[in-house]
């Protein structure tokens, strides 16, 4: 019997239930160059994160580069210093030599063609032979004795055949051509030089050598001094340079990592200590030793501490002394604030029995007490705040719901001023885990402050959610904010313009409070706005609670502000005027 395939399975099961395993696919090579590209740019980062965090690596990096700088010019001029000493003595003497044995070879040349040597004995004959040897044959010969295996000696003489003499085996094609022409048009008394390769015959390899050569009476005579053990020398000083080299950046490398271990390790500490003092533990100390000038840092850094930790102290105890006071001034006015709201609601429904004025005062007397009544019930939602005592209810909710209740709660206040509010919300839920109690006082507090700014135009209400948060913008066309105060509006008791009165009884609280609850939240309440243009606040919060908010699914400026700016920046006039006034009429 058949198995049957399991679902999302890509072939047939295997015997056991096992799915069959799927094919590794293979890459292709601009894949393979693509994840190359990004692991070198990733670690590209790394090593820039590394080198911008670390103080003592860029110190050691740039004592080892100077290091290698300074120590491969010294070596190179050092080295050209030996080299030209050591050649130059060795051609210095090399020409003296050469041109004493010019003057010996000159002496031979100018005996008689023919010389008498030496007679030998013959066993043959009754009478003794005459062995004549030639003038450049002796000249060679005294070279030859002279040199002592010290270096060779080739006389050519390229218009008598048979005329060319060499010592030690030279093969004469050790002679380079270009010394020859030189030795033609060189003066009386110089003697021309060259470094070339000596060939010997029956030997393939060359031995560097120093060839000097000169002319006397129609004969080249070339002088070969062998420079081998000159060129084992140099190279031997040139691979103790370098060893030198290479051991002294090594060792200023390790003195400078030693230096700056000792001046960056107190440095360390301090830092570490300073961001500990940073987050809260203020009995944080660093050890003093020494008397220098680390020793005297560690010492202000403790007495910094110190004071602050004192300034810290004095600030929470006269913070909790005006947060203690605050909220036993709002508890106890509540009992003669109950007091005053039944007589002034006593007075309110019998208002018709009074006189005009009697009545309004009985108005005014009940509007004031309400708007107190919100006042202190802010003072007393910003007291816990202050205390630290305000927590979340947290449910998983429909945003939209949310949005909701709180527009169905501006909206008597909306037709009071003419105002429309247009909502734009999505068609699927927005879940999200907040305090939804929280969370609509916001949006009231934002839709009853675009109801009072708006100018009664309409006002633009958006929800978007994306994976991770959601986010409510109110959008109105009024006053709009003046550069500077998309901060300060959240600021408590702030007022754009001091001089214009609140028109639906704001205590002034209400953004402050906004703010507080967003971040709670751990959520952001942003503003934007332009001067003529309108406004519009941004709620952005995480969809599960707790967890960090990156971003907003919904632009804090504006998408028609946006465009508009695009439109505006264009290199070419693209839009009409009649368009362009439109726009400026939205």
């Amino acid at each position: 019997m058949a198995t049957a395939p399991l679902p999302g399975s890509s072939g047939p099961a295997r015997p056991g239930g096992r799915p069959k395993p799927k094919k590794k696919t293979r890459r292709t090579p601009r894949q393979i160059v693509r994840g190359v590209r990004r692991r070198a740019r990733r670690a590209a980062g790394r090593v820039r994160r590394v080198w911008r965090r670390s103080l003592q690596l860029r110190v050691v990096t740039s004592t080892l580069m100077i290091s290698m700088t300074v120590v491969a010019v010294l070596g190179f001029f050092l080295w050209q210093m030996i080299d030209t000493a050591i050649l130059r003595g060795r051609l210095d003497s090399a020409t003296a030599e050469a041109r004493a044995n010019v003057t010996t070879v000159e002496s031979y040349l100018n005996q008689p063609l023919a010389t008498p040597g030496k007679q030998t004995p013959s066993s043959q004959a009754d009478d003794s032979e005459l062995i004549f040897t030639s003038p450049v044959d002796q000249a060679a010969n005294a070279l030859t004795t002279r040199a002592d295996g010290r270096y060779s000696v080739v006389i050519l003489n390229a218009g008598q055949v048979g005329q060319d003499r060499g010592t030690n085996d030279v093969d004469s094609r050790s002679v380079p051509q270009k010394l020859r022409d030189t030795v033609y048009r060189a003066k009386d008394g110089e003697t021309p030089a060259q470094y070339t390769p000596l060939y010997y015959v029956g030997r393939t390899e060359a031995v560097p050598a120093l060839a000097l050569g000169a002319l006397v009476d129609g004969y080249e005579i070339y002088h070969f001094f062998p420079l081998d053990d000159d060129v084992k020398t140099l190279s031997a000083v040139q691979q103790w340079l370098f060893v030198v080299g290479v051991a002294l950046v090594l060792l200023l490398a390790a003195v400078a990592s030693l230096v700056t271990r000792q001046v960056v390790t107190p440095v360390r500490l301090t830092r570490q200590a300073a961001e500990r003092l940073a987050a809260g533990r203020l009995e944080e100390r660093l050890k003093v030793r020494g008397e220098d000038d680390l020793a005297r840092l560690a010492a202000s850094f403790n007495e910094m501490a110190s004071n602050l930790a004192l300034k810290i102290h004095q600030l929470e105890e006269l913070s909790q002394v005006q947060r203690q006071f605050v909220s036993d001034v709002s508890h106890e006015l509540r009992t003669p604030l109950t007091t005053v709201r039944m007589a002034a609601d006593l007075l309110y429904e019998s208002r018709e029995e009074f006189d005009p004025a009697t009545a309004r005062a009985a108005e005014l007397m009940q509007n004031q007490l309400e708007r107190f009544e919100s006042m202190l019930a802010d003072l007393l939602e910003i007291s816990r705040y202050d205390a630290g005592a305000a927590t979340l209810d947290i449910d998983s909710v429909d945003m939209r719901d949310v949005v909701l209740r709180a527009v169905g709660d501006s909206q008597p206040l909306a037709e009071r001023r003419a105002t429309r509010l247009d909502l734009r919300l999505p068609g699927e839920p927005c879940m999200a885990e907040v305090d939804s109690r929280r969370v609509e006082r916001i949006l009231r507090n934002l839709l009853f402050n675009a109801i009072e700014h708006g100018e009664g135009r309409d006002i633009v209400v958006a929800l978007g959610a994306d994976r991770d948060a959601v986010a409510v913008a109110v959008r109105d066309h009024g006053v709009g904010l003046k550069p500077g105060e998309e901060n300060m509006v959240f600021d408590r008791f702030w007022r754009a313009d001091p001089s214009r009165a609140r028109t639906i009884g704001g205590t002034g609280l209400g953004l402050a409070i906004s703010r507080e609850d967003a971040m709670l939240h751990g959520g952001w309440l942003q503003a934007w706005g332009i001067p003529g243009e309108g406004s519009q606040f941004r709620l952005s919060l995480p969809r599960q609670a707790g967890a960090e908010l990156r971003g907003s699914p919904l632009p804090l400026v504006p998408p028609e502000i946006e465009m508009r700016r695009t439109w505006r920046g264009h290199a070419t006039p693209v839009l009409s005027p009649a368009v362009e006034g439109a726009f400026d009429a939205d």
